[in-house]
């Protein structure tokens, strides 16, 4: 069957295009400025990409045309597919109709920590030998690439957004995956652009719920009113918590990082690592219970996190220069951000640490959250806002307004190379630069570590 796939450049239609390849199909696909690292992995298995999305792909004639949600009534080609009444779906459908049926299909939800969690919870599978499938959102070290498919493995983990499917389906993407095992890692108001309230977010994990067969596990935290109130509505399955309070807990961590395991009570190993962080020690324990509900004892599975590599734009060091560190993350909520600069600040003691942050997800630019930015940004010495007026990426707020109890520690600017020469000259050797974006962030790393070479 020949696929044709809009959007394809995001990471989850990406993964998708290169799992239906592995599945035998022929995949083209389309994007708005297709770019890398996704198009290098889509050209090398062989997927013709094309740039935008022209009605005269109309003529490649494929036997299915499948959607991404970044496509909207208006797009030319969407409107000439509508139009012809050619046969479309959405990706998770699609993924959920003829790839998963029969899988042992392990999801991981939650408004933080997604991506994280799926790469640990793959990996402990991969390093237990039961090389399993995946679509994750982000590229772990250890698992090199972010989607892989082999028919003949039954596990598959995957990422499950809450976000919406496509403009004709607005359910969350996860209803469509059916999985046997669920990490709800937690709850909390996220996708303002598509969500009225915390509720409507809380309906669609209980839809989740709801797929769920009796013999399957769901993993959540210990603690969540959000998750009690989900739950309360109707569970069917086993449940097991972690965190305080949790079947699974993790001790403080000693002045490496390192941390015990608990499992009811019971000592199952000590996981050693260079990560950071209390929402890291939570991912693993989510990702330990769920690991245990395909077969690998608890032991094992501490024993793959010690050799866990982390996954790329969580706390990934970008370069240091004359002591100075660049670090890029994936923190864009406020709660993501304050457990982020928390863990560095773990890691780091008394050194300063200098914020970047890109408010540039729907909800932070709409400024649903913006209030909530000053006391996530607690542990930074420095702050420095990216909000520009006008454009794509414009704000609906002024940083300096909603920064300003942070006094003279904040500053925002509208242009990036203002940005990277303030950024620059406020550095000073063994200083900390955490650059916190869900972006590109106009390849704002680079520059920065130029800036401070060219400072010399």
């Amino acid at each position: 069957m020949h696929l044709h796939i809009l959007g394809i450049c995001g990471t989850f239609m990406g993964g998708l295009a290169l799992i239906a390849r592995a599945a035998g199909h022929k995949v083209t696909g389309c994007d708005a400025g297709v770019y890398p690292p996704m198009s290098t992995q889509l050209s090398e298995q062989g997927i013709d990409l094309i740039e935008g999305f022209g009605v005269e792909q109309m003529a490649l004639a494929p036997d299915l045309y499948v959607i991404g949600n970044v496509v909207s009534r208006g797009n030319p080609l969407m409107e000439a597919i509508l139009e012809s009444g050619a046969r479309y779906v959405s990706g998770p459908q699609w993924l959920g109709d003829n790839i998963l049926p029969g899988a042992h299909v392990l999801a991981v939800a939650g408004t933080h920590g997604k991506t994280t969690t799926s790469s640990m919870l793959a990996w402990i599978l991969e390093a237990a030998g039961l090389a399993p499938n995946f679509l994750i959102g982000g590229v772990a070290a250890d698992l090199k690439v972010s989607a892989r498919y082999d028919p003949a493995r039954r596990p598959f983990v995957i990422e499950a957004d809450e976000y919406d499917t496509a403009f004709f389906d607005k359910r969350s993407k996860f209803v469509h995956y059916r999985p046997r095992t669920a990490i709800l890692n937690n709850l909390e108001y996220d996708h303002a652009d598509i969500f009225p309230d915390l509720a409507a977010i809380e309906t669609q994990f209980h839809h989740l719920v709801r797929t769920i067969p009796a013999s399957g596990r769901i993993v959540r935290p210990a603690r969540s009113d959000a998750l009690d109130r989900v739950i309360a509505r109707g569970c069917w399955s086993e449940t097991v918590t972690f965190g305080p309070d949790g079947a699974w807990q993790a001790s403080a961590p000693d002045d490496d990082g390192a941390f015990t395991v608990l499992r009811n009570g019971a000592d199952v190993g000590t996981v050693r690592w260079n990560l950071s962080g209390e929402h890291n020690r939570m991912n693993a324990l989510a990702a330990l219970a769920a690991a245990e509900r395909a077969g690998v004892p608890a032991a094992e599975g501490v024993t793959a996190l010690t050799r866990f590599a982390g996954v790329k734009r969580r706390m990934e060091l970008r370069g240091t220069v004359n002591g100075i560190k660049v670090y890029d993350d994936f923190a864009h909520h406020p709660t993501a951000i304050a457990t982020t600069l928390e863990g560095l600040r773990r890691q780091v003691g008394s050194a300063r640490i200098l914020a970047v942050l890109e408010p540039r997800s729907n909800t932070m630019k709409l400024g649903t959250m913006a209030a909530r930015l000053p006391a996530a940004l607690t542990d930074a010495d420095l702050v420095f806002c990216f909000g520009a007026h006008s454009g794509k990426h414009a704000l609906g707020w002024n940083p300096a307004e909603v920064l300003a109890p942070l006094g003279d520690r904040a500053s925002s600017y509208d242009d990036i190379g203002a940005l990277v020469a303030a950024v620059s000259a406020a550095a000073r050797p063994g200083d900390q630069v955490l650059v916190m974006s869900n972006g590109g962030f106009g390849g704002i790393h680079g520059k920065l570590l130029d800036a401070l070479h060219a400072r010399g």
